[in-house]
């Protein structure tokens, strides 16, 4: 399942970024990129010895990091000679923990945000007790870039700076606006025209759409095979509640907090409103429209249904894109099939979408440690600072230019709609092998929107490099969705003296929410006896105090 997360994962991320590549020692910049250029580039003379630094790193399929050809670059660029401490994606975060318990840690970590990144309450725990070396003179003196970029986006400037001040770490910025709303529906609109109906706008015409999937034989195989709505239960918007609940109160996914218009954090999941998206969603499931699996499996079963040799089975899937139940391979096809559905309108009207910063995780993926020398902290840093321009952060995420990637041509159109194209992808040839010219999501560390936008996309929605265009217009259904007042769990940051108890309360409020709305919607519990005595569990884990918690951080941080 690990492995399966990880994978849906780099499809975000790398079928999002859409680009690998590399080429050796190559360091044009891509237009619009900033140059760097004496002590803020990095470059040592000649004759200087290489600067030994120590880094834990995690290591991603098809990606050798010692002989991979951006660290190669930076050696060079830097006059770094790394001692890497590798670790393969499982257990790296255990790993991480032990190795900075042991007091046997390295001079920095470079880590991967959707796998193994710090804590908010690692990053205070460790930089309080004097492990980790606060970046912030080391950015003012030698990182230009980073420092260009905080000023340019207060947002990174916030989520990296603790309440004491002191800039422990730096996150991964990726301004994913896809990724932004991740709740989305899909559904098989070949079937819509098979059956004559329009798409659904509303709850009731949601119902009524899988109520014809389910009996009126779309598929056309003469048995009643088809699985009217089905999704999984990890990450990526695949959980279908959410997108259902939506109709009816905003529903984040994540810790179902609500933002009141004067700035009071409430819990969505004890409202009348979470109730009736409760009985709704039950009266589908009892109809057998809802796939049971969807509250049980993983991904690799949900793509199953969507891949189903036989027949095309999946009327609707819920995800943050399609590939994750469907194949997008050159020659598919089912993929042209599937489309996106609008946030739908409940019957009060309601008509909500989750929203989140879209890439833009609490914590640090870049940390100096306090065994690294002060040669090796400028060395780090300088390296990091490159990785904040556009040529740099394509360099290390996508791969190098001249084998990954290159300038555009004439007729290559930008993903956004008002943006110049800047960066065009090198197509991998069939049974190619790994080009080994990037680090992937351990180089992810500032894409704000603007420079995602500048990638050449296909106009072809449907074909394989006009993915991330295919993604960008669906988002355009969802975006404006999301209420008013959201409370930005995000980019606040928990007192430290409070951060253990805000974690376990979180934990256990998030778990007995998520097993009684499934207990709610299959049966186990009725919605009317039980309800109160469900709310009364709430209280009794304390859910009041895991929201002054929350309040006293959002105070300090709306300052």
């Amino acid at each position: 399942m690990k492995k399966s997360l990880i994978s849906l994962l780099m499809l975000v991320t790398v079928l999002t970024v859409v680009i690998s590549g590399c080429s050796g020692k190559n360091t044009d910049s891509p237009s619009g990129a900033q140059a760097t250029s004496g002590n803020a580039s990095g470059n040592t003379p000649a004759a200087a010895a290489p600067v030994e630094v120590s880094v834990f790193a995690v290591q991603e399929s098809g990606i050798d990091i010692p002989t991979n050809k951006f660290t190669t670059f930076l050696q060079d660029k830097f006059n770094i000679k790394f001692d890497w401490q590798i670790n393969p994606s499982d257990g790296a975060k255990e790993k991480r923990q032990i190795s900075l318990a042991s007091g046997d840690y390295p001079d920095a970590y470079l880590l991967t945000a959707y796998i193994d990144e710090f804590s908010q309450g690692d990053v205070l725990k460790y930089g309080q007790q004097g492990v980790l070396v606060p970046l912030n003179d080391l950015i003012d003196k030698y990182a230009p870039n980073i420092k260009a970029a905080m000023e340019k986006t207060p947002a990174l400037k916030t989520l990296n700076t603790a309440p004491d001040g002191n800039i422990y770490g730096l996150g991964a910025y990726t301004e994913c606006f896809h990724c932004s709303y991740p709740n989305k529906m899909w559904i098989n609109t070949e079937w819509l025209k098979k059956l004559n109906l329009e798409a659904p706008k509303t709850t009731e015409e949601f119902k009524q759409m899988l109520e014809a999937f389910k009996t009126q034989d779309p598929n056309g195989n003469g048995k009643a095979d088809e699985v009217p709505l089905s999704g999984s239960t990890e990450d990526f918007g695949v959980r279908i509640i959410p997108y259902l609940m939506n109709s009816f109160v905003y529903d984040d996914d994540r810790n179902y907090l609500n933002l009141t218009p004067d700035g009071k954090v409430e819990s969505a999941a004890i409202k009348p409103e979470w109730k009736e998206g409760l009985t709704y969603i039950k009266s589908l499931f009892d109809a057998g429209l809802i796939d049971p699996g969807a509250f049980t499996q993983n991904a690799e079963a949900f793509k199953k249904i969507g891949e189903n040799a036989d027949a095309e089975i999946l009327g609707a899937g819920a995800g943050m894109h399609p590939a994750i139940f469907i194949n997008i391979d050159p020659g598919n096809t089912r993929s042209a099939h599937y489309n996106p559905l609008a946030p739908l309108t409940g019957p009060s009207g309601v008509s909500f979408a989750t929203h989140d910063a879209g890439g833009v995780s609490p914590g640090a993926k870049f940390v100096i440690t306090n065994k690294a020398s002060e040669k090796a902290q400028i060395a780090l840093i300088k390296m990091v600072d490159y990785m904040f321009t556009p040529e740099g952060q394509t360099n290390s995420a996508s791969g190098m230019k001249g084998i990954d990637w290159t300038d555009p041509g004439e007729g290559d159109v930008a993903l956004g709609k008002d943006s110049k194209p800047v960066i065009k992808q090198i197509p991998m040839a069939e049974g190619e092998a790994p080009r080994n010219a990037g680090w992937s999501g351990m180089g992810h560390f500032y894409m704000p929107k603007e420079y995602r936008d500048t990638f050449v996309q296909g106009t072809d929605i449907y074909a394989s490099n006009g993915y991330e265009r295919r993604l960008y217009d669906a988002t355009l259904l969802y975006e404006g969705h999301e209420p008013k007042d959201l409370f930005p769990l995000w980019s606040i940051w928990i007192d430290p003296s409070d951060i253990d108890e805000a974690s376990m309360l979180q934990t256990n409020l998030r778990n007995y929410i998520e097993q009684n709305e499934l207990q709610f919607i299959t049966g186990n519990k009725d919605l009317n006896k039980d309800w109160d005595a469900y709310v009364k569990g709430l209280k009794d884990l304390k859910l009041d105090r895991y929201l002054e918690i929350l309040q006293k951080a959002y105070d300090v941080s709306a300052k």
